[in-house]
């Protein structure tokens, strides 16, 4: 049976380079896989990006209101099509922007489809809460694995702060899309996130509703 897999890991810990290596893996071998990315995650347009610059088109994009299973399907039939062979593999960048129903699909897709399905991601939000996705993903995938960075002082990174300019903020919207302040992110370990944070944990939990964005010229998420 194959199996659903989630890695995840702080910003900065190789998620989308991880992916990008696990496609050409297969791909040296002769095997065909599918690549995914959520619409909300505006970074590179329709490609999957690393942080070190390797970048690659996403197959298909996926929207909050799409069938990622339907989808899948399309486009598992367009390779067969095309090179009489079956998809080996779906992988899915920036899972957390996933709905929960949509990565449901990606269990069944796994199960009944006998495809494995890789999806890459990150747990929390700047404010330490779950993103829908990611959460869903935690409580059904077959395999967890951890993708590792560091702090600025050098122990291991899980959280991820959000800055606007030099400034450490714990209050806003879940993502912020496109926005026009000047906003950044930074992976921090626990002892470093309490520092900037005052000891605060899941500050605004009963603000902003999730996948909430503002709107601007320059693309930044999370």
């Amino acid at each position: 049976m194959a199996k659903l897999y989630f890695r995840y890991g702080a910003m900065n810990s190789g998620k989308s380079t991880s992916l990008l290596q696990a496609a050409h893996n297969y791909e040296e071998r002769g095997q065909h896989v599918l690549l995914a990315k959520p619409q909300l995650d505006r970074k590179g347009d329709r490609d999957i990006v690393s942080r070190l610059g390797v970048r690659r088109p996403a197959d298909f994009t996926v929207g909050p209101d799409d069938d990622i299973a339907l989808a899948f399907e399309r486009n598992r039939e367009r390779v067969r099509q095309a090179t009489g062979a079956d998809v080996a593999c779906l992988m899915v960048d920036e899972a957390q922007f996933l709905t929960e129903s949509q990565v449901d699909d990606l269990l069944r897709i796994a199960i009944r489809e006998s495809v494995p399905v890789l999806a890459y991601g990150i747990r929390t939000d700047f404010q330490t809460v779950a993103f829908p996705g990611s959460r869903r993903l935690l409580e059904i995938s077959h395999t967890l694995e951890e993708l590792k960075t560091i702090c600025r002082c050098g122990r291991k990174a899980v959280f991820n702060a959000r800055r606007i300019g030099d400034t450490y903020v714990f209050d806003g919207n879940q993502v912020a899309i496109d926005s026009f302040e000047d906003v950044t992110y930074e992976s921090l370990c626990g002892q470093c996130y309490l520092r900037e944070s005052d000891g605060a944990l899941g500050r605004g939990r009963g603000g902003a509703p999730a996948f909430s964005y503002v709107s601007g010229p320059d693309a930044d998420f999370t």
